[in-house]
């Protein structure tokens, strides 16, 4: 379960962000902030995993009010100003969404919070953090599917489309099989194919150039043997 605030000074961003919230059974809503100063103060007395920030606001701008929290959680911003977006990256927010943004554009970006490792999780969370607690939606059509990670057993490239396969099912997402790793968590995969990426946890074995995954059989790319090699280290 991922926890939130919300941080803005417009009563109808925090009822769309809200909104989009409430339809993703892993988020978890603390408070609604309308100014920076008041979050500050929530900040103090609770912990957090996520914080939906916007950035002109009265008092106290956005990022000035990410520059003094010592140990911040995640961040994504939701702004009308797209000419402040190097500096969020460079403050290493998640994401940034540029208002008004769409619900499958935001998807995007609650994918990177949950992809990510639980580093930036707060100590009472990492106690009773499990690999099974991270999900991501995939859409397939016009469905967005919530998939768990640690279920995925590898992705295919498959003309414009990705496989992902996971122990029960198959779906295809109109997705580079680049851009979908990003999604992924660096840790738990490993492409070992320009077609294929693998979760580290669910190979059987391995035979020659082979990758054995409960019942498929993936092939090994000449140029990704070195990341093969890294597992035996």
């Amino acid at each position: 379960m991922i926890t939130y605030i919300i941080i803005d000074d417009e009563p109808i961003a925090h009822d769309i962000i809200k909104g989009y919230c409430d339809m993703l059974p892993n988020l978890e809503f603390k408070a609604g902030c309308y100014d920076a100063i008041e979050a500050i103060d929530y900040l103090s007395k609770n912990d957090v995993d996520l914080i939906f920030l916007d950035l002109n606001m009265p008092k106290l701008k956005g990022f000035q009010f990410l520059k003094t929290l010592s140990s911040p959680p995640k961040v994504i911003v939701t702004t009308a100003y797209s000419e402040f977006a190097i500096e969020g990256y460079e403050l290493n927010v998640v994401d940034y969404l540029l208002k008004p943004f769409s619900f499958e554009r935001f998807l995007s970006a609650i994918n990177k919070v949950t992809a990510t490792d639980t580093s930036g999780i707060t100590k009472e969370s990492k106690e009773v953090a499990k690999p099974e607690g991270q999900y991501i939606f995939l859409k397939q059509n016009n469905s967005h599917i919530q998939v768990a990670i640690d279920t995925i057993l590898f992705i295919e490239a498959s003309g414009n489309y990705t496989k992902v396969v996971t122990e029960d099912k198959t779906i295809s997402i109109r997705e580079k099989i680049s851009d979908t790793i990003q999604l992924l968590p660096d840790n738990d995969f490993l492409q070992v194919h320009k077609s294929f990426a693998v979760a580290k946890r669910h190979i059987s074995s391995i035979e020659g150039n082979r990758i054995h995954i409960s019942d498929h059989i993936i092939p090994i790319g000449k140029l990704y043997k070195v990341n093969i090699n890294q597992l035996f280290k």
